[in-house]
């Protein structure tokens, strides 16, 4: 087996899902890792589908605990906690066990974990080289999508890195509207099916390529959901403000990533850079007219499709550590996605364009500030056709306790 660059790729093997004895180093049941992260902010303005609020804030602010449990299995408890219009939120992220010596390379990871599709979304929220993940996460994903289930993962005895997994998941953030709970919705909602193959470009450059596909029992909205006191029904507000949940959903989701890492002789400390982008195509979100029960009676209820029966949404990412304390980041990214008027569909979108600068003491603190500018088009039902608004942020980022490796 081709020996894999220890300054670059390395990494990404050792931080695997596959590696969780890694992940906790020499901890134990009677020692366990303990880390805390904590995150604020100051913000000008609101943003769409955002989770960082107009003046000051926390984010994720995170508590976690993870240990070996013994020689089969490893574990994981991640708590948040997160400040909005005054009232502190505390949310359980992450809560599962890992399997750690399972044969032919399958790995078994059960209970509440964040889901493996897409580049970004495995990793939590105070790893990001910007203050909020692209538009398409949160429109799509909820910003980072965690749930209850159960993974399976197969790392294959190859040359290059090459995983493959398969995940089921509750799915209750990735539900579609149900106006008056009247919904049968199915008790497993969402399956993924993902893979990673990945490699060294000689001893300075390294590469990652992801394909993803999500299916959602329950994303699809259905056609006779009838508007109330004369007021539009929007198609989007799923689930409460601030509950994480996707605010776009559809039958199925289709996703492709991919991230270049490039360090000097692979020494990352002095200066690197790494370039990655997404898309994600989400289709079929209006349920078929057939598929429903009383078709006569309703047929003048039913939804418009126009054109489009799908959300669509990338975003392109740069970030370069020109010293060991400062690094700089620019990402762009669009969203084109439908909105309910009238019992029609019409097309939106958002458009962001970001620029971040930020200062590092050390590697378990950061001082960020973003310039982030955003122009709509009848976005959220806004009724001017073209609107465009400057958001400013500044955000430190501090970890204290256990620090474990970054993804890739």
């Amino acid at each position: 087996m081709k020996e894999l660059n220890p300054h670059c790729y390395s990494l990404f093997l050792a931080t695997s899902l596959l590696l969780p004895s890694a992940l906790a180093q020499d901890s134990s049941l009677s020692n366990p890792s303990i880390s805390a992260v904590l995150d604020g902010y100051y913000q000008n303005t609101d943003r769409p589908l955002a989770e960082r609020q107009a003046g000051f804030g926390l984010g994720e602010t995170e508590l976690a605990l993870s240990a070996n449990i013994d020689e089969l299995f490893f574990g994981k408890l991640t708590t948040v906690i997160e400040s909005h219009d005054g009232e502190s939120e505390f949310t359980l992220e992450e809560a599962f066990i890992q399997t750690t010596a399972l044969p032919a390379g399958f790995g078994i990871r059960a209970g509440r974990f964040l889901s493996d599709i897409g580049y970004l979304n495995n990793q939590h929220l105070h790893t990001d080289a910007f203050t909020a993940r692209p538009a398409v996460y949160r429109a799509f994903l909820g910003g980072h999508y965690f749930d209850d289930g159960i993974r399976l993962n197969y790392l294959a005895p190859t040359d290059l890195y090459w995983s493959m997994g398969f995940e089921a998941f509750k799915g209750e953030s990735m539900k579609a509207i149900d106006e008056h709970n009247e919904r049968d919705f199915k008790d497993t909602g969402i399956y993924t099916l993902h893979t990673k193959i990945g490699g060294d470009i000689g001893i300075s450059s390294s590469w990652q390529l992801g394909l993803n596909y999500l299916r959602n029992e329950n994303g699809r909205l259905s056609p006779f959901e009838e508007e109330e006191d004369e007021h539009d029904l929007d198609v989007h507000q799923t689930h409460d403000e601030h509950s994480h949940s996707a605010s776009y959903t559809g039958e199925n989701t289709y996703g492709i990533d991919f991230v270049f890492k490039w360090a000097p002789k692979g020494n990352y400390k002095y200066n690197h850079l790494a370039i990655s982008g997404e898309f994600f195509k989400v289709t079929d979100f209006v349920a078929d007219d057939e598929h429903e029960e009383n078709h006569d009676e309703h047929q003048n209820d039913s939804l418009a499709i126009n054109e489009k029966d799908y959300h669509q949404g990338w975003y392109l990412s740069s970030v370069y550590q020109f010293s060991p304390n400062w690094s700089a980041g620019l990402r762009i990214g669009k969203i084109d996605t439908q909105s309910l008027h009238d019992a029609h569909f019409e097309s939106q979108q958002l458009k962001e364009t970001e620029l971040s600068i930020a200062w590092h003491s050390s590697h378990f603190s950061t001082v960020r500030l973003q310039y982030t500018h955003q122009s709509t088009n009848n976005f959220d039902n806004n009724d001017a056709a073209n609107f465009d608004s400057n958001v400013v942020t500044l955000q430190y980022v501090m970890s204290l306790g256990a620090h474990n490796a970054h993804q890739f």
